[in-house]
């Protein structure tokens, strides 16, 4: 199966796991998708519901894919921006990165934030309590080849695509106030940071906030899927067996390739919770 991938990586990037998605769905509902945690909107790509609503409490990521949309960033301007800041990284090296983080972090050009998420540490995304982005320089000079640029504009081009043929709608917000959109026969997806593991993307999430995403779905009338981590070598997912526990839950096998050393790249056991018998074994 043929993943489409979008422009922007983020930690928890659900690339190998969307097939599992797809199968767990019945894509030919008629409503709205949505997702209160859109992140890399990876999924929607590969959805590609008529309409949807994908929100995210990052500005950075709704207003970069907004550009898109908009036709403010194409992919002739990406590859222009790319080559001259590029041959700058290549040059420079780590001080024309810190040059950029900084004129991001002052102004926050969607283009720079593409570039930073491209060229910083594993394609991290993390910001400190002030807002500013904060991953260090990936080691890398020369990492916008010309190849490397393409790719990168094939993407931004299919996303572009994407939003021209189908309905949707890019809002930052709270995931409280995207979930109180949804009406019946909406299909909602959430992908929220995970629940007693390390979280610095751009908010904190702790028990209350679990607590909450589950009392809001279970208490409105579309079908949901969440995905989180049920387990790992030296530990599991205790909400699974208490908060939702009333859920539909399946597994997949994970590997993630965030940590510094290879030592620490360890494989998670992933897992979909839906209030819905899912789809693949309709």
């Amino acid at each position: 199966m043929s993943i489409l991938t979008p422009p922007i990586k983020c930690q928890g990037i659900k690339t190998k796991l969307v097939p599992t998605i797809l199968n767990h769905i019945d894509r030919s509902f008629e409503d709205r998708w949505i997702e209160p945690f859109v992140g890399s909107a990876i999924v929607a790509l590969n959805v590609q519901p008529l309409r949807a609503i994908l929100a995210d409490t990052n500005p950075h990521i709704i207003r970069f894919y907004q550009a898109i949309k908009e036709g403010e960033i194409d992919g002739a301007c990406t590859r222009a921006f790319l080559e001259k800041e590029g041959r700058l990284l290549s040059a420079k090296g780590k001080s024309h990165y810190y040059d950029i983080r900084g004129r991001f972090n002052g102004e926050g050009r969607p283009l720079d934030f593409l570039f930073l998420n491209r060229s910083c540490f594993n394609g991290l995304i993390r910001f400190n309590k002030q807002g500013e982005f904060n991953v260090p320089f990936g080691h890398k000079p020369d990492r916008f080849a010309p190849a490397y640029i393409t790719k990168i504009v094939n993407q931004i081009d299919r996303f572009a695509t994407a939003t021209k043929l189908f309905d949707w709608t890019f809002v930052c917000q709270d995931y409280r106030d995207t979930l109180a959109l949804a009406e019946a026969g909406d299909f909602v997806y959430c992908d929220p940071p995970y629940i007693g593991r390390h979280v610095d993307y751009f908010n904190s999430w702790n028990t209350e906030s679990e607590c909450a995403l589950h009392h809001i779905l279970t208490n409105r009338e579309t079908q949901f899927m969440v995905s989180t981590w049920h387990s790992n070598q030296h530990r599991d997912n205790e909400y699974l067996r208490t908060l939702w526990k009333d859920s539909f839950v399946t597994t997949k096998e994970h590997f993630y390739h965030v940590g510094a050393f290879e030592k620490n790249r360890k494989p998670i056991l992933e897992a979909l919770v839906t209030n819905y018998v899912p789809h693949h074994v309709f």
